[in-house]
């Protein structure tokens, strides 16, 4: 069978019965082993899950859990009643029998029924919690970024190791269908763009407020303290200060700079960056950091841009685009922000939407053709000019890149086919699209920016820095 026929028969409608499986298979095989379902169960028991951490986050994973089927909560915990009331009404409201706890030890030794735990808390607790988590017997499905430090990340990896238990990283992309799509379909089996040669991506957000609270729903001091926290204005904004958390390039960054890894295969060699604390003066962390990462893969190097930006939201919302010399494919979660670009060098991609691999936007759609820029509008002198030398590129020849729309969508709250993918690990055996060792890794590469900032120069990373 040639090239061309193996391509053309792996379309759209495979991938959608299959596309996720596939690109899930190749995480599969330290995880089968220890991911079995319960014996007797038929794989779709119901599980009991309990949840660490009802804030912001903690919230939009409630949310996307309780769509789905057979996921009964049976505790909730958080050290702010504020949350934890939130937590336990809105689960009350969905007929879940419920119990709300301040420390999750409490929690853990209470209710022993628990399957599995989701913890949401403040990066720095990750690690803590976790392994308190897989040590009582639970799979654990802990949000990103994985831990504020690369030892708390690697005891993470560790002691989901000794105890046999599953741990899910939340780099929610990784189980998005169109991220999954563009990945395996569009990127590894039909090389769409050719040799990827860089990649850029940014997440900027306007000049915000810190949150704030009133003086009802204030945490003791004492119960503060208790948790490690100084101050309300530090509990709730965990994110800006160097104890608690990684500063925007793990709070933002960290989802996108993971899909560097995962979408190239390979972990960066180096990484340069800058940044500071150039406008919030009562913060610890950089409110503007900008990263290089050099990338080295079989088909040569790729160097990858970064930028987050928190006193502008210029730039186009959040997206990462993947640029080869056949064409750039910008994705994000937000799906006005994703297209794919042909070059004019490319070979044409008519066939690819026949096939339905990719579609033409729509008449008067956004993106139906990339704008031209000044210098590609047609120069019409009014003198004559000598005939450029055959060496020379004429950027009048430069045509405007075709956009064209990938044909899968997703349905379903962002962090849920994550959630379900996880579940899933527990009651069938499912390959976890981010296991433990892959949330080090990306860990690895968000918190070696910082490091980058303060050093003042390019750091090089080692194949031994990235696992267990």
């Amino acid at each position: 069978m040639s090239e061309s026929t193996t391509q053309s028969s792996v379309t759209r409608r495979s991938f959608l019965t299959s596309g996720t499986r596939l690109g899930a298979v190749v995480l599969a095989s330290p995880y089968l082993a220890n991911a079995q379902a319960p014996a007797g169960s038929g794989g779709t028991q119901a599980l009991n899950v309990g949840i660490i951490g009802t804030g912001a986050q903690g919230r939009v994973l409630l949310n996307a859990a309780l769509k789905i089927p057979d996921i009964r909560f049976k505790a909730v915990c958080d050290i702010w009643n504020e949350n934890r009331t939130y937590g336990e009404r809105l689960l009350k409201k969905f007929g879940h029998d419920v119990k709300p706890f301040e420390d999750y030890r409490e929690m853990l030794s209470s209710v022993p029924e628990l399957d599995a735990v989701i913890v949401a808390t403040p990066d720095w607790y990750h690690a803590e919690h976790t392994n308190a988590a897989l040590k009582a017997g639970k799979h654990v499905y802990c949000e990103k970024l994985m831990s504020n430090t690369i030892e708390g990340a690697r005891s993470m990896v560790k002691t989901a190791r000794e105890t046999g238990k599953l741990l899910q990283i939340g780099h929610q992309r990784r189980s998005n269908p169109r991220y999954l799509y563009a990945r395996d379909q569009l990127v590894r089996h039909f090389k769409i763009l050719g040799r990827i040669t860089n990649i850029n991506a940014l997440w900027n957000r306007a000049v915000s407020d810190d949150l704030t609270w009133t003086a009802r729903n204030e945490i003791p001091k004492a119960t503060l303290e208790k948790y490690g926290y100084d101050d309300m204005h530090q509990f709730r904004n965990w994110r800006w200060f160097k104890k608690y958390s990684g500063g925007p390039i793990s709070d933002l960054g960290a989802h996108q700079i993971d899909v560097f890894n995962w979408m190239l295969g390979t972990n960066p060699v180096n990484v340069m960056a800058g940044g500071g604390v150039d406008y919030y003066k009562n913060h610890e962390w950089y409110d503007n950091v900008m990263a290089i990462y050099e990338f080295h893969t079989s088909a040569g190097p790729v160097r990858a841009f970064y930028e987050v930006l928190t006193t502008t939201s210029a730039g186009g919302g959040y997206h990462e685009s993947f640029m080869g010399d056949d064409g750039t494919l910008k994705m994000s979660e937000n799906p006005k922000y994703t297209k794919v670009y042909r070059e004019a060098r490319a070979p044409e991609w008519d066939h690819f939407v026949k096939e339905g691999v990719l579609t033409k936007p729509g008449a008067g759609e956004e993106g139906a053709a990339a704008p031209s820029l000044p210098w590609e509008k047609e120069f019409k002198p009014k003198f004559t000019l000598a005939p450029p030398r055959a060496s020379v590129v004429d950027v009048r020849e430069t045509a405007a890149l075709s956009a064209w729309n990938i044909p899968v969508v997703l349905d379903k709250a962002i962090h849920q086919p994550h959630l379900e993918n996880f579940f899933d690990a527990i009651r069938k055996g499912t390959p976890l699209t981010c296991p433990g060792e892959q949330g080090l890794a990306s860990a690895v590469t968000v918190l070696k920016v910082n490091e980058a900032v303060q050093a003042r120069k390019m750091l090089t990373m080692k194949p031994d820095d990235f696992i267990v």
